[in-house]
């Protein structure tokens, strides 16, 4: 199968993390934190190391604030709803959130009374970054914003977004669920306050991993209670970080996984220009030539994730997607991709999008054989006509 569905979840993995996975379950299954003898103990290194490299990584200063999730989605809950709110406290958020930002803040306006102004994102970064200033009110608590679309591949100007934030004393949650792995970031250089990312996507490391980092002095309550392993004496949360915001057993062999898929992203940062990048531009280059497709996302002068958006005249993208995957065994995704607010800003509710996204052992040979593919299925939807 050719699988170009790399922005859902990467396939396949760097061979050392499977490895790295099955060498734990196979030589340890202790609980880490919770024993003192020696196979519970070499579970809470995993632990640890995999904190202190994401810190690393992703310029958190303190690993104790590295905090382990299941996904992105329950870190991401974890920052809004952790926080305090009040009835007319206000968040700026894109009209491009996935709902794993989207349905938490619309959670927030119908039980605490927080208003959310959703900044609409058509591809023009001045524009967007004067209508966040346009938006902040002496209210404003929080901007909580997708680093890229996971629909269109755009990039938002974060750099500028948090500046605006800092100068306005308002906390900033950034949604890397499309950039980790695949774009640099330092929170402390870029001055995010707190970073959510899933470790199957760009990271290339196991599904159920994900992780929430907290740059500087940000308390949140947290959204789950229970055994934290130390502390067991208190019948309330603890305090310290990291148990106060991670309670319950750990993935142990899914975080030694994703410490092995983060020394993997660490030996490839070093390219220049990843090799994805060149192929989704060679994929868009075809597609934008064929008179019956359109294309949805950034210009191409612009820069953008691994992902190309797409329509076929009128014909319903749930359909291209089927006829992709029976037919030609390519997989991709189409329809709303869990992000429908960035469909009502395209325009394209109804009948969805195509998406193709790519990762680094995708092939220009694979590019090659999807773009005939869809001169076929545009050939072949022509004849019906």
């Amino acid at each position: 199968m050719i699988y170009f569905d790399q922005a859902a979840s990467s396939f396949p993995k760097p061979p050392e993390v499977g490895k790295e996975l099955i060498k734990f379950i196979d030589g340890n299954g202790a609980n880490p934190g919770r024993s003192g003898h020696a196979l519970a103990r070499e579970a809470a290194a995993v632990i640890n190391q995999t904190r202190e490299k994401a810190a690393e990584l992703f310029g958190c200063s303190d690993p104790k604030q590295a905090l382990f999730y299941s996904n992105a989605t329950i870190a991401l809950n974890q920052a809004i709803k952790g926080l305090p709110w009040n009835q007319g406290d206000h968040i700026i958020a894109t009209s491009f959130e996935h709902n794993s930002i989207r349905r938490p803040l619309e959670f927030l306006k119908k039980n605490h009374g927080v208003e959310v102004s959703y900044i609409p994102w058509n591809d023009d970064s001045d524009q967007f970054v004067q209508m966040v200033k346009n938006e902040v009110r002496n209210e404003t608590k929080l901007f909580a914003v997708t680093h890229a679309s996971n629909v269109t591949g755009a990039m938002m100007p974060i750099d500028k977004i948090s500046k605006i934030a800092k100068e306005n004393k308002i906390i900033t949650l950034v949604d890397a669920s499309q950039t980790a792995g695949h774009q640099s970031i330092h929170m402390k250089k870029q001055g995010i306050d707190m970073l959510a990312f899933p470790g199957h996507k760009g990271l290339m490391g196991p599904q159920g991993t994900g992780m929430l980092l907290i740059e500087g002095e940000i308390e949140l309550m947290p959204i789950l209670h229970g055994g934290t392993g130390g502390f067991s004496e208190n019948p309330d949360q603890p305090d310290k970080l990291p148990e106060r915001l991670e309670s319950g057993t750990l993935n142990t062999p899914g975080i030694a996984g994703l410490y092995a898929a983060f020394k993997a992203y660490e030996d490839r940062k070093t390219e220049i220009v990843p090799r994805e990048t060149i192929l989704i531009k060679k994929l868009l280059k075809g597609l934008k030539a064929m008179p019956d497709v359109t294309c949805y996302g950034p210009k191409e002068d612009q820069q953008r994730m691994a992902i190309a958006a797409f329509n076929i005249k009128n014909i319903d993208s749930q359909e291209i997607a089927m006829v992709l995957d029976s037919y030609y065994n390519i997989a991709v995704r189409a329809g709303l991709h869990c992000s429908p607010l960035t469909h009502d800003t395209l325009q394209t509710a109804e009948q969805g999008i195509v998406r193709v996204s790519l990762g680094i052992y995708n092939t220009e040979e694979e590019v090659e054989t999807f773009l005939h593919a869809i001169e076929e299925i545009t050939a072949a939807y022509k004849e019906i006509e």
